[in-house]
């Protein structure tokens, strides 16, 4: 069977970096961070009392206020950049068919705010069960393809997957081998999170996963640095229109890039450390390579998981070194988690919008927060510290990895028709 070939036709994002697709892209060529002290409750008895929060966004300038009420932010996060991907896509809704889009979404939680919201409520009432009757469908995950597909009319392939961090890469990895094999002429895909809550605070802080660096939150983030402490919780979204190559030309898109291919693996190692060797990482970048049809020396730029902490950002360089071997000297690494934190299950997908643009803008984004060098990283890694650096990018990798030891690459190339 041959496969059709699968291009990016679309982007939106809503980002602690700015909420749309080029207010995304400029800060993290500017290297600006996300990070500051929480805005939404009170942090007195919270550890971490900082986060990577959306900035400025008011849904009801986007959605209706009833229709706004029955959502979570997780799912008006999607709503929003699902219509801007659509319209930078340019697709007519008058033309296209319906039944061959469809919209396959990422989220490693869900309507995480809905769901505290209604058990607290619960708690402190008097045991009467008064629930809101949008509970169960604010909540679910996929209640965000489910909406998308019903305001657009797409009735093709629509669900959500759930990987933890490594959640919208899978989407767009589903999507993309959907269309590949002629299942679907598009797909809009991408993933949302909604997790800056007390609950979610409270949760990576009795995890230890997050940084407590409170006097100083713009420089929390710091991957590949001597004296990270953790990850600094982001909340966001991305979404991407894929399309069969033929399909976009036929309409006159305009293309961003082609996916070459993708990888998926497991550690089966751990609930949540990485695997000492990086054996699933490893596993997952030729995988994902081999997909692709390329060979390592092909690569420019990897655009890492990078979380800022102790055990997986040396362990995904030092798997990276083994799979490119002396070509991981000669190629462009960074973390845009330095800037935008960490989005969880919609980390993937704004991670790869990055790494499309840096093959389109020719610029790499940097790793800021960089201080003190880590004796057990590779200096002679570029990784892009603190200042991003000009580059043609033929081709980017975009690393996602997540809890329960769930790894994904996608490999991005410059569309050359």
């Amino acid at each position: 069977m041959e496969l059709k070939r699968v291009v990016v036709t679309g982007i939106g994002a809503l980002t602690p970096l700015g909420n749309n697709k080029e207010e995304y892209w400029d800060a993290l060529a500017k290297g600006v961070s996300g990070a500051a002290p929480i805005t939404r409750f009170d942090t007195e008895k919270f550890r971490t009392k900082f986060a990577c929060e959306v900035k400025g966004f008011d849904p009801l300038e986007f959605i209706d206020r009833k229709e706004a009420r029955k959502m979570d932010p997780n799912t008006q996060y999607g709503m929003v950049t699902g219509d801007e991907a659509i319209k930078d896509a340019g697709l007519d809704l008058e033309k296209v068919n319906k039944d061959r889009i469809g919209v396959i979404w990422g989220s490693g939680i869900g309507g995480f705010t809905t769901f505290q919201n209604e058990v607290v409520g619960f708690g402190q009432g008097d045991g009467t069960p008064r629930f809101n009757p949008f509970f169960v469908p604010k909540m679910i995950l996929d209640i965000t393809p489910g909406l998308l597909s019903i305001k657009y009319g797409f009735r093709g392939p629509n669900f959500a997957t759930v990987s933890a961090c490594a959640s919208s890469n899978n989407a767009l990895t589903d999507a993309f081998n959907y269309i590949r094999l002629g299942k679907a002429n598009a797909i809009l895909t991408g993933g949302s999170e909604a997790a800056v809550i007390e609950s979610g605070i409270g949760g990576f802080n009795a995890m230890k996963a997050l940084s407590e660096r409170n006097d100083a939150p713009e420089t929390a983030s710091r991957p590949y640095d001597k004296d990270r402490d953790g990850f600094v919780l982001g909340e966001g979204s991305a979404a991407l229109v894929l399309e069969d190559l033929e399909h976009a030309q036929a309409r006159g898109a305009k293309i961003y890039a082609e996916v070459l291919g993708a990888g998926m693996s497991a550690d089966a190692h751990h609930i949540t450390a990485p695997h000492p060797e990086g054996d699933g990482i490893v596993l997952v970048l030729n995988e994902a390579l081999s997909d692709a049809g390329i060979q390592p020396t092909d690569i420019d730029y990897i655009n890492t998981h990078g979380t800022s902490t102790p055990l997986g950002d040396s362990g995904e360089v030092k798997a990276i070194t083994k799979v490119l071997g002396d070509h991981a000297f000669k190629i462009n690494i960074s973390s845009t988690k330095s800037m935008t934190g960490h989005l969880l299950g919609a980390a993937g997908a704004i991670e790869s919008v990055a790494s499309i643009m840096a093959i389109e803008r020719g610029i790499i984004p940097p790793t800021i927060n960089h201080f003190t060098d880590d004796p057990d990283i590779d200096s002679r890694l570029n990784l892009t510290f603190n200042e991003a650096q000009k580059r043609e990018v033929n081709v980017a990798v975009s690393n996602t990895f997540g809890f329960g030891g769930h790894n994904t690459s996608i490999v991005f190339g410059k569309f050359n028709g």
